[in-house]
């Protein structure tokens, strides 16, 4: 059994966080991640409004009695989510745990530490995770190059980014982008990390409430398969490349594209669309490098116990009989 900071800190059996995921981090896959001895995050944006987060976090409760927590992401818009509201159903419900991720959650810092609720923020450079410590985050999630989504503008690796995250911290922290085998979660481990975050490699299992297709296609296409969108706009995500993310990418070449040019294309509800009638080809899908190491669509028990039994195995045999050598 792995112990780190990362399983004293959630109370958990193992040191694998299921981060948030738009649209897929719901109560059915949050709770079969809980289940199975790691932690899960519940993504609260896609619930629309606070009291259908009440809603989904009483259902997740009514299938375990495990450790989950609640991913809020602060996006820069116009129109802001009601943030206040989905924080005062976390404190009312309980939930002691809180992924934040996007922008600083500074200013709501001192209601979640008054709540007791503690915070782990995603980063993705070592000043931003330093920044993090500083402002009385609990733990760190560190994003490498590699992982699905926003990586950032620095394009540093996770093999990089890991070592240089634990020279600079004194706080627990997770690896995430690039992992989805025991492999990956004693690499992690080597290289200073508390834990490993997966999103991708948890979307391909049977519990994600994605349609087949898109699972199918997780397990199809490998590690060249992904591109880097809204470059331009200093907005970088990484997607599956498809003709959606294709035609994102020709208008962007054009020159001076906006979001509004994209809008069509990048919307959450066309995400959500593809995710559910499982045209792979309609939306982008936010989906990393890792995607080269998925070869099949287990359980999230089944998942979990392989990758830490692997990892297991690494550590007390192949790595100690090299150091016996």
């Amino acid at each position: 059994m792995i112990k780190t900071r990362i399983t004293e800190f959630f109370g958990v059996e193992h040191p694998v966080v299921q981060g948030g995921l738009m649209w897929v981090a719901t109560s059915q896959l949050t709770a079969a991640v809980a289940n199975a001895g790691a932690m899960g995050f519940m993504t609260a944006l896609s619930f629309g409004t606070a009291d259908r987060l009440r809603e989904e976090i009483r259902k997740c409760r009514d299938m375990t009695d495990k450790p989950f927590g609640i991913n809020l992401t602060f996006l820069p818009t116009l129109t802001p989510p009601d943030y206040p509201g989905y924080i005062q159903v976390c404190v009312e419900e309980g939930i002691r745990f809180i992924e934040t991720a996007g922008r600083n959650p500074e200013p709501y810092m001192p209601y979640l530490k008054e709540a007791g609720i503690k915070v782990i923020h995603k980063c993705t450079s070592v000043r931003h995770a330093i920044k993090a410590q500083k402002i009385g985050c609990d733990a760190v999630s560190i994003d490498g190059f590699e992982c699905a989504g926003h990586p950032g503008e620095d394009d540093v690796t996770s093999l990089i980014l890991i070592p240089l995250t634990a020279d600079a911290l004194t706080i627990p922290f997770v690896a995430s982008g690039g992992f989805g085998d025991g492999r990956g979660l004693a690499g992690a481990l080597a290289l200073g990390a508390d834990g490993i975050n997966m999103g991708t490699r948890f979307v391909a299992t049977k519990e994600a409430p994605v349609h087949g297709n898109v699972k199918q296609a997780l397990v199809d296409h490998d590690e060249l398969n992904t591109r880097l969108i809204m470059r331009t706009l200093r907005n970088s995500e990484r997607v599956l490349l498809n003709e959606a993310a294709q035609n994102v990418l020709d208008i962007e070449a054009a020159g001076n594209a906006s979001i509004d040019d994209i809008r069509h294309i990048v919307s959450g509800k066309v995400g959500l669309d593809m995710i559910r009638e499982g045209d792979t080809e309609k939306g982008v899908l936010s989906t990393g490098q890792v995607m080269g190491l998925i070869r099949d669509v287990p359980s999230v028990a089944e998942l979990i116990h392989r990758i830490v039994g692997d990892a297991e195995s690494i550590i007390k045999r192949r790595l100690a009989a090299m150091a016996q050598a």
